[in-house]
């Protein structure tokens, strides 16, 4: 028998960010319980999210000065020990088809990069034909990544740029906007990171911009998208996400010598 036969089988490491999700971190980390390794990076929670992680046997690291996403994945990345790492936040669980998909890529000892799309669940209904509007990068070698960049939308740079990039056919279950006090939140810490990011690139904002942004990106979500056949829930949903596109280039305009990468998850 041939020493890669011998070989133990790659291992994978499931990489959580969290605060304040007592609410719903144990569905996530149940549903991530099939890796390797379970780690959880909290950004200074007040409620019970650190004891409920910790229960499950999450590894949990709390990190309360907060500096960014991707800082905080770079400090998950930190305590992984895993061969792969599967990127998962705490508002998304991992369904059993996707399981057997991630367990087959790790078997495979790839050196590539997995993409997942969303399953949606918005105000406690999930939007069975909503089109995910995109592809996220969730699964790497853990050899493969430098770092993560970015205050918000990070993304990995890796060692191997051109590595094959797959997408995963099952999707992963993201329980995004579940009450309307938690998407106003949202909707402030995301337009301003957002208008952070925009000003240290130099772009320009004002009411006409966001206006142009909103309005686009609600015909794309709502109609193009099919968030109109989620009644109720899929309105509120592409609604919210264009009130973020209009007040990211409002704040840039109006809030432009106040704006700060700073704003807590």
């Amino acid at each position: 028998m041939s020493k890669l036969d011998l070989s133990p089988p790659p291992t994978l490491t499931v990489a959580v960010l969290a605060k304040n999700e007592a609410h719903q971190i144990g569905r996530c980390l149940r549903s991530a319980a099939f890796a390797d390794e379970v780690i959880v990076v909290d950004s200074g929670s007040t409620d019970d999210t650190v004891s409920i992680s910790r229960g499950l046997g999450a590894k949990t690291f709390v990190y309360p000065d907060w500096q960014g996403f991707a800082v905080q994945r770079n400090r998950l990345l930190a305590h992984a020990t895993g061969d792969y790492v599967f990127f998962l936040d705490a508002d998304e669980e991992i369904t059993a088809a996707l399981q057997a998909e991630i367990q087959a890529a790790v078997r495979s000892g790839a050196r590539a990069v997995w993409k997942i799309e969303w399953s949606v669940v918005a105000y406690g209904k999930e939007l069975t034909y909503f089109l995910s509007q995109s592809s996220l990068e969730r699964l790497f070698r853990r050899d493969m990544i430098v770092q993560f960049e970015g205050a918000v939308h990070e993304h990995a740079v890796l060692t191997e740029p051109a590595a094959p990039r797959h997408v995963m056919r099952s999707r992963l279950r993201h329980f995004s906007r579940q009450s309307i006090h938690g998407s106003l939140n949202k909707l402030t810490q995301y337009a301003m990171l957002g208008a952070a990011k925009r000003a240290a690139q130099g772009k320009q904002g004002g009411v006409v911009r966001g206006l142009a942004s909103g309005l686009a990106i609600f015909i794309r979500l709502y109609i193009l998208r099919l968030g109109f056949t989620g009644g109720g829930p899929g309105f509120l949903f592409c609604f919210f996400i264009a009130l973020e596109c209009f007040f990211r280039y409002a704040a840039l305009h109006y809030d432009r010598d106040r704006l700060t990468t700073d704003v807590g998850r």
